[in-house]
């Protein structure tokens, strides 16, 4: 079985999460539009669960990136009410313990992209004999690479569609250097996910 049961329960609690996310939808063509990337991300998980066999703990991080793309698509990434939140809990927001100017959900989105997405790749490649420390800055570099092809991608986003479409996908609020920090802390949280994994034995690869 090429999707064992915790994989399918996995993928079931991430499936309700996204119909959750849309339960009276705020901005549902914006939010339809983040998710059209998500189809695409799943179809990706799914192919590569069925060739490279992942352990559940692996899947489970993959897939916990895709919760939180999730939930920063339901309130189209800039407007993510983690201050609200927090606020409630603690009496006061992020924004003004730090003296944020701007929602910064995304910056956490795209520093757990390298932080979840490098431990999975240091593994299959040290499955494969890949020795750890090449194993580490391939990681980091995938996660730089895919970040910025994705940054382009919302540059053609912007040429694409009109002021107010693009601002709402991209989410910059107004930052000149939104693309400067995500791929920044792409690279960041790759460069610390990575280094945790490899501290862990390899596990040789049954096919090689």
């Amino acid at each position: 079985m090429w999707l064992p049961v915790g994989h399918r329960l996995v993928l079931a609690a991430f499936a309700l999460l996204v119909a959750v996310s849309w339960w009276h939808p705020r901005w549902p063509a914006e939010q339809a539009l983040h998710h059209s990337l998500t189809v695409v991300a799943v179809a990706a998980l799914l192919w590569a669960q069925h060739r490279l066999r992942l352990p559940l703990s692996s899947f489970v991080l993959l897939v916990v990136f895709l919760a939180l793309h999730t939930i920063a698509a339901r309130w189209i990434y800039s407007y993510v009410p983690y201050d609200e939140w927090v606020a409630a809990l603690t009496g006061r927001s992020l924004s003004e313990r730090f003296g944020w100017q701007r929602n910064n959900f995304d910056r956490l989105v795209h520093f757990g992209y390298g932080l979840l997405l490098a431990p999975v790749l240091v593994r299959l490649w040290r499955e494969r004999g890949v020795p750890r420390g090449r194993a580490w800055l391939r990681a980091a570099e995938l996660v730089l690479a895919t970040g910025a092809l994705y940054e382009l991608f919302e540059w053609a986003i912007a040429l694409t569609l009109a002021p107010g479409a693009a601002e709402a996908y991209n989410g910059q609020q107004g930052d000149m250097w939104d693309a400067h920090a995500d791929m920044a802390l792409a690279l960041l949280g790759a460069l610390l996910g990575g280094a945790v994994a490899v501290l862990r034995p390899a596990r040789h690869h049954p096919n090689g």
